[in-house]
């Protein structure tokens, strides 16, 4: 997981170094975001686990708003990276 966070951010500052003609790369990393991805998973405690995770997550609509902000910003400004997370979330 770490790896692939990683390899996402790599790839994303290289494409802001390399592409031009106007093109804006930005990476947005959200925080704990809202999902249903607890009711999928079939092991009891795992399922309770990530329930309580989610707990304090943020909506994404939230997260689509970070995205809106980027996109909305003047032709000669460029986002490069934005972290969202959820007020209660100490790291």
């Amino acid at each position: 997981y770490s790896a692939t966070k990683y390899a996402v951010r790599a790839i994303t500052d290289g494409l802001r170094q390399e592409v031009g003609n106007g093109i804006r790369v930005t990476l947005v990393s959200p925080g704990v975001t809202e999902s249903e991805l607890a009711d999928h998973i079939s092991d009891e405690e795992a399922r309770q686990q990530m329930k309580e995770y989610r707990r304090i997550s943020i909506s994404a609509a939230a997260v689509a708003r970070t995205i809106l902000f980027a996109m909305e910003q003047p032709e000669e400004v460029d986002v490069n990276e934005i972290i969202v997370r959820p007020t209660a979330s100490s790291n």
